[in-house]
């Protein structure tokens, strides 16, 4: 199968302990390059879910958000700690008498603010990291299988333009007789007007020069060949896209040297052609992974 790297996928999770959401989303990279945006107490997940990316995806900028919010509830009930709320009232007591200041009755709330006199059992962490990473694996294989329908999309269209070309080549290839014999009433025509009196052998010398000056038979048989070796590829799946971006510059090259060589409006017209069936596939191929 054949990968975008332009995809989105969100999954929600919800438990006592309080809700989360997972968001992936990625744009087409040279590389593979992931970032994380979430909570700091869970930021220990972050080379777990690296490793996973890395392991499924080949190229892609890929940004992985986690928005997490507690339950309040799921905190338990408040505990006091006694102990420390003695220390802290002790403390009190010896500063006012340092102080040579008058006993004062201390506010019980004041007390219950200072830090660790009021306790909360502390959520099972190891256990809530184990339900993220599941819902993220799941997030992560929607987002592969959004990859993938994109990428049905492209190698959909890549296909059609694949034919386009194999009909230019065909339509090329059938005006080239016709061509070639107008070819050689113009030079003919041109040597009666000028009035040059040549021999056969050195008419038929100077046909066969301009002959392979113009010929265009290697070009049309490279760009056939690399038609099927794009629908190989295209047929092979996987992380094909620098493979394509490749052939795409070996199928320049020889629509390039096909109008370079053109002297024919119909071959001209195809060669424009051939450029803009290129040109569409290489920008579709820019988002293959």
């Amino acid at each position: 199968m054949i990968y975008s790297m332009t995809a989105y996928a969100r999954k929600e999770v919800k438990n006592d302990w309080g809700s989360a959401v997972w968001e992936i989303r990625s744009v087409n990279q040279r590389y593979l390059e992931t970032y994380f945006r979430m909570p700091e107490h869970l930021r220990s997940l972050e080379p777990v879910l690296r490793d996973r990316f890395r392991k499924r995806l080949a190229r892609g900028k890929v940004e992985c958000n986690l928005r997490f919010e507690a339950n309040p509830a799921a905190q338990g009930e408040l505990t006091i700690n006694e102990t420390m709320a003695k220390q802290v009232l002790y403390a009190a007591h010896q500063v006012t008498q340092l102080t040579g200041g008058e006993e004062i009755r201390i506010n019980p709330f004041q007390v219950m603010q200072w830090p660790g006199v009021m306790e909360t059992p502390e959520q099972d962490m190891d256990a809530i990291k184990q339900e993220l990473l599941a819902a993220f694996d799941e997030a992560l294989g929607e987002f592969i299988e959004a990859r993938g329908r994109e990428g049905d999309n492209m190698k959909s269209l890549i296909e059609q333009r694949l034919t386009a070309i194999s009909e230019e080549v065909v339509k090329v290839r059938a005006r080239m007789p016709e061509i070639i014999k107008w070819q050689r009433e113009r030079l003919l025509t041109k040597f009666e007007e000028a009035k040059i009196e040549l021999d056969s052998s050195r008419v038929e010398q100077e046909l066969i020069i301009l002959a392979q000056k113009s010929d265009v038979a290697e070009e049309l048989d490279r760009l056939d060949s690399h038609v099927k070796e794009t629908t190989n590829i295209l047929k092979k799946g996987g992380a094909v896209g620098r493979r394509l971006d490749f052939m795409m510059q070996e199928f320049n090259r020889e629509s390039n040297t096909l109008a370079s060589k053109s002297i024919s409006t119909d071959v001209t017209a195809s060669g424009v052609e051939l450029k803009v069936l290129i040109e569409q596939m290489r920008e579709q191929i820019q988002n293959i992974e």
